[in-house]
């Protein structure tokens, strides 16, 4: 409708996560109608970080450096390991100040249904890891979803002998209403409840 060239950045744009068409098209008139500099600095940052970032050598978080600051810590205990999918799930266990631990990022969760077999994530890495570090726990943070509960699974099971396999609780949340906990969650919470 507005040329090719648009159409070309609408699409391009509603390619990211949670970005519909219409979000795409605000995206796209919003950097038309932006001075050129702030629409190039917004490309420029783009093209710096596809250029800088890659995986850490250690865990696959991001990183500029061949360590990431989480593995450059040596105030960190790196005989827990938080197992997790991706590195947004590692900032998201960050932001709670309660793991002083290093992480193990998966990169992706097993689907077979969508391709995503163990040779496509780093679980040669994190074993190698679990030998060669002497690590006394791994603590699965995978998505409670069906694929994060099938890598779970996966892991709990070629980790067994090797080291303490823990994952993380489930449950009601905090200010949850029991009426509109759905049956699964409930029973998680049953099944997990503790002494007070």
């Amino acid at each position: 409708m507005f040329g090719p060239v648009v159409d070309n950045l609408v699409a391009q744009l509603s390619r990211l996560p949670g970005v519909g068409t219409r979000t795409a098209q605000r995206l796209a008139f919003h950097l038309l109608r932006v001075p050129k500099e702030e629409a190039l600095a917004l490309a420029a940052a783009i093209v710096e970080v596809k250029e800088r970032i890659r995986p850490c050598r250690e865990c696959g978080n991001l990183t500029e450096e061949e360590l990431c600051v989480i593995c450059s810590d040596t105030r960190r205990d790196r005989s827990v390991i938080c197992v997790v999918e991706q590195p947004a799930d590692l900032v998201s266990v960050e932001r709670t100040h309660a793991f002083r631990g290093v992480y193990h990022v998966l990169g992706g969760a097993l689907s077979p249904l969508d391709g995503v077999e163990p040779s496509d994530l780093r679980i040669d890495a994190l074993l190698a890891r679990v030998e060669r570090n002497g690590v006394s726990e791994v603590v699965l943070a995978t998505n409670p979803n069906m694929t994060g509960e099938a890598t779970a699974a996966f892991l709990a099971d070629r980790l067994r002998d090797r080291t303490r396999v823990t994952r993380l609780a489930s449950g009601l949340p905090v200010g949850g209403d029991l009426e509109y906990a759905d049956e699964v969650t409930l029973g998680r919470a049953l099944a997990g409840r503790r002494e007070m």
